[in-house]
């Protein structure tokens, strides 16, 4: 149990940290309201009832309930893997920033029944979707997950021990 605790305290800061940014944001602007930092960023408070670049945001508000429930299995999952794998640097942080986004974004979605964005990043005129510090974690994660699949198991292993 021990071996856990660096790897829930790394998915409770990025949780604390996301959710911290999504107030300052939220009580900083008002919904809608853009403020441009350099050419190609701005902050911009949006709301979003769907999942990754607003998928099914426009459903009638079955996906709320779904979108929650693909959170906490999520949760369990990698908890799970989490104690499987507790000695594994690596891969336990790259989930460990999975668990802290996600987290980050299944509360939102319960107390507000939205994910709050408000990075906007834009060039010519382009604008990526808004997104969050919860999502920049799942993002960095998953980058990690993969980096680690290229690793040699006999390096893995030894990683783990």
């Amino acid at each position: 149990m021990r071996k856990l605790v660096p790897w829930y305290a790394w998915a409770l800061a990025v949780m604390l940290l996301d959710q911290l940014t999504k107030y300052c944001v939220s009580a900083s602007f008002d919904y809608g309201e853009s403020r441009a930092y350099t050419g190609f960023f701005n902050l911009v408070l949006t709301y979003n009832k769907g999942a990754a670049f607003s998928f099914l945001a426009s459903a009638a508000g079955w996906q709320r309930g779904f979108f929650i429930a693909i959170a906490l299995v999520a949760v369990i999952v990698i908890s799970v893997l989490l104690a499987r794998h507790a000695g594994d640097k690596l891969f336990c942080l790259s989930l460990s920033l999975i668990l802290g986004g996600a987290v980050g974004n299944v509360l939102d979605r319960i107390v507000l029944g939205y994910v709050v964005d408000f990075l906007d990043f834009h060039l010519a005129g382009w604008h990526w979707p808004a997104f969050n510090l919860a999502d920049s974690a799942i993002t960095a994660g998953a980058v990690l997950l993969i980096v680690d699949s290229f690793r040699p198991r006999a390096r893995r292993a030894s990683a783990a021990q």
